[in-house]
Order: C-alpha cells, then sequence, then structure tokens
C-alpha cells in the first residue's frame, strides 16, 4: 500500500503547500483525487515520486510510505525503481523523438524487458503502433497523452499516478483514456487519478479524495462521492435535482461549502 500521513510540504522553505494531508492508495485500486487548480493535488504527485526538489519543495512534516517503508527522503530514480511512476500533467514528451524511441525511453528502469513492454503498450495504444516511426510532436494531443501513459508503462510501475490525464481532450479521446486506465488496473497497475473531470474519475474509482488548499476535505468511497451534494455541485456541475447547471452558475456560487463552515 501507498500511504501519505500528516503530510507538509513548502516551496523555497517558505511557501506551505499541503497541510497535514493523509491518503492511502490500496494495491490494485483506483482512487480518485479531485480539487480545483491549486489545491495542491500536483504537489502530492511530486511528493510521491520524489521531484519536488525539482522545484525547490520538500517534506517538512509527515511521511510517505510503501508497503510500510518510509520513501521520502529517496531520489526519484530510487522511487521509481520501487514501482512508482507518474505521467505529468502536459504530456511531457521529447518532441523531437519519434513514438518508440519515447517508448525506450522509459524502459530504463527494467531494460531486460523491453519488448514484453513494447507489445503490451502498443497492444493498449494501437494507434501507437501504427506510428512508432513518427516524429512524436507531429501527434495529436490524445494521441501524445497516449505515448506519455505508454512511457509509464514501460517500466512495468506498481503503482501509476496520472495528473489530468483528459485535460484538453475531446470527448471522445476522454473516453479512449477512461476505458484505457480501467485495464491498465485490470492488468495489475494501482492507479491513483487526479481529474478536474471529476464525473470520469469517479466513474471508474473505487475511492476518492477531495482537496481544498492544500488539506483533504472529505475522503469517501468513489460512489458515496457521486452523491454528495457538495461534490455533484461544485465538481459536477449539477444542482439538488440533478439538473445540469450553467457555468456561470458553477463558478458564482453563494452557498458556501459545506465543509468550509
Amino acid at each position: 500500500m501507498l500511504a501519505v500521513q500528516n503530510l507538509e510540504v513548502v516551496y523555497d522553505d517558505v511557501m506551505l503547500v499541503l497541510r497535514g494531508v493523509s491518503l492511502q492508495v490500496e494495491q490494485g485500486r483506483i482512487v480518485a483525487l479531485l480539487g480545483a487548480n491549486g489545491a495542491g493535488k500536483s504537489t502530492l504527485l511530486r511528493a510521491l515520486s520524489g521531484l519536488l526538489d525539482v522545484h525547490e519543495g520538500r517534506v517538512s512534516r509527515g511521511r510517505i510510505t510503501l508497503d510500510g517503508e518510509p520513501i521520502h527522503g529517496l531520489q526519484a530514480s530510487r522511487i521509481a525503481e520501487r514501482g512508482i511512476k507518474q505521467v505529468m500533467e502536459g504530456r511531457r514528451i521529447f518532441a523531437e523523438l519519434t513514438v518508440e524511441e519515447n517508448l525506450r525511453v522509459g524502459a530504463h528502469v527494467k531494460p531486460r524487458a523491453t519488448r514484453q513492454n513494447l507489445d503490451r503498450t502498443y497492444q493498449l495504444f494501437p494507434v501507437l503502433a501504427d506510428r512508432r516511426r513518427k516524429t512524436a510532436g507531429y501527434l495529436s494531443g490524445g494521441e501524445q497523452q497516449m505515448l506519455a501513459i505508454g512511457r509509464a508503462l514501460m517500466s512495468d510501475p506498481r503503482y501509476l499516478l496520472l495528473d489530468e490525464p483528459s485535460l484538453g481532450l475531446a470527448p471522445m479521446i476522454v473516453q479512449q483514456i477512461r476505458d484505457v486506465i480501467v485495464e491498465i488496473n485490470a492488468q495489475g497497475t494501482t492507479v491513483l487519478l487526479v481529474e478536474q473531470n471529476a464525473a470520469m474519475a469517479l466513474s471508474i474509482a473505487e475511492h476518492g479524495y477531495v482537496m481544498e488548499n492544500g488539506a483533504m476535505v472529505m475522503d469517501k468511497p468513489a460512489a458515496a462521492l457521486l452523491d454528495d451534494g457538495d461534490v455533484r455541485e461544485f465538481y459536477l456541475g449539477l444542482g439538488a435535482e440533478g439538473a445540469s447547471k450553467s457555468f456561470r452558475d458553477v463558478k458564482h456560487y453563494k452557498r458556501r461549502k459545506r465543509w468550509l463552515s
């Protein structure tokens, strides 16, 4: 199990971003993490994958454990070797390399299994097999997202951290990404899914968390979050009777969230 206990993270020794965050990702599950921009979701993923120091951040309190062993003091490469891989927001592919070259970069943790993991990735994303020799920068946004996920899978991770995989994609591509996440999980990879598309995330997750201002404010089974009035109103854009609300109404609500009361 991947667990976070009372975690605090600061940037530049000044800005406190995470405030006593706790979270558990049990082996074999899909766990959703919801929250608005600036809530601290990406910072939490950086802490889990050992990338805080790249952004002048550090864990100032609390701990992160994998199967009971602390990992928050390890370098990112050591965390990757233990089976935790992150797909960052914005895809971050190597635009000048080919599709297959990008994938082979992801195999550095398990080079002996490169052929096997290439076959798995091409089965999950047939479009990448068709474009394996194409320069990655010429792929569509959806294809680049598939490539970013596929590159992470090349190390056969135990835990896959996905940061906004549906961001900026057409609804049809979002559905494809959703289905692939379900299949990846069915093949044995545990998934922590950070998403602003709450409906998509909660439709496939078993458990969910909601972050606000660097703190966890809700922690429930995904089905319970889907039925929660605040989640439905503020994250799904639905009114009390289940009717869709306008964008203006969602962004300019008057009622306080119950967890802020």
